[in-house]
């Protein structure tokens, strides 16, 4: 029998953009659910902290704090009614999906309650802390399979943070040859350390000439843009890159995994390029059945969510993966409000924060 704590930890954002640890009690396990003592989970700066950068310039303090994360690692405590592919005891990568009920999700808690097929065992070589960021690498996997990326093609990253880290590591394991744009020193040394054969900074230099010049001349066969924010320069800037055929129309392939927007004149503006979205991790995320517990036959579904989230762990413990290469941070649990700080106030000195729960 394992003990199960009658109240945990939990991380909240209030309406001042600043962060609360406080007590709740540790919810219940529901049926094709696990509950799960967290051990580490990893901040996505973009998508989770947003809100605390617009809240700390435009407070309002009238909003009630809300939890914070959809991605953590732990040991399984209590398996729900209908669970028979998961064990007390296992070690898993936990991610956030379709959430219907108060409570559940894979948060920056001490205790979470998470959908059974939203969870991956953990290989005996993989850390929790590096387990923890599973969900933003099945995101990024799932971009790769978007892109169709193929040997020997050139391909550039925009947005080092943790996604884009990801990104340039799959895009180099698939054969091609990378080359990474970001504002920040400290994200484009851990691309370099991923195999990008060139980071280049927008804002000390124009990125087109030496991205075309990387490319030999030929153009970028594909570009991922993996941040976030509104940018019709930076996506001017990926589209002048991009190759040209003799009749001066643009080609290859343009994937969005981050939530950009922008604003581009289509038909001949773009010439023949293909505008790609990649949502999320791949096939079953927001499906209830799936995600509880349901499979789809994986003949016609290859690459599910639960596949992507195997993948990513696997590549972690035969080392061809290597999450510490963009940690940045590791901070207690206790301390993660100073983790927010940090993320905020020091946004050049981070690119993976990770929260350890055993602290």
């Amino acid at each position: 029998m394992v003990e199960i704590a009658d109240r945990h930890r939990i991380l909240m954002l209030d309406g001042y953009g600043k962060g609360l640890v406080v007590e709740r009690e540790t919810p219940e396990v529901r049926e094709g659910y696990v509950l799960v003592r967290t051990r580490a989970s990893m901040f996505s700066q973009g998508t989770q902290l947003r809100s605390a950068f617009r809240l700390r310039e435009k407070p309002q303090p009238e909003t009630e704090p809300r939890p914070l994360g959809y991605q953590c690692a732990g040991d399984i405590v209590a398996v729900g009614e209908g669970v028979e592919h998961r064990q007390v005891g296992q070690r898993v990568a936990c991610m956030s999906g379709g959430e219907r009920y108060p409570g559940v999700g894979a948060y920056h808690a001490d205790y979470v309650v998470v959908a059974v097929n939203l969870t991956e065992p953990i290989p005996d070589g993989v850390s929790y802390a590096e387990a923890a960021s599973a969900h933003l690498g099945a995101t990024a996997m799932h971009a790769i399979r978007r892109a169709e990326l193929q040997l020997c093609e050139d391909v550039l990253v925009v947005g080092l943070g943790v996604m884009g880290q990801f990104a340039t590591r799959f895009a180099r394991m698939s054969g091609t040859r990378v080359v990474g744009w970001d504002l920040l020193a400290r994200r484009r040394e851990a691309a370099e350390l991923g195999g990008a054969g060139l980071t280049v900074d927008p804002s000390a230099e124009d990125p087109v000439a030496p991205t075309r010049e990387f490319t030999l001349g030929r153009g970028l066969d594909c570009a991922i843009i993996a941040f976030g924010g509104e940018s019709d320069e930076a996506f001017r800037q990926v589209v002048d890159c991009m190759k040209v055929s003799p009749d001066t129309h643009q080609m290859g392939r343009i994937v969005i995994v981050g939530g950009f927007t922008f604003s581009h004149q289509w038909a001949a503006a773009l010439g023949n390029l293909d505008v790609r979205s990649a949502a999320r991790t791949g096939p079953g995320f927001l499906d209830p059945e799936y995600e509880t517990g349901a499979s789809y036959p994986p003949v016609f579904v290859q690459w599910s969510t639960q596949r992507n989230l195997h993948e990513c762990l696997r590549l972690m413990d035969e080392g061809r993966l290597d999450v510490s290469e963009f940690t940045s941070h590791v901070f207690a649990m206790s301390d993660a409000p100073e983790a927010i700080d940090t993320i905020v106030e020091h946004t050049e000195e981070t690119v993976g924060v990770v929260l350890d729960h055993d602290r």
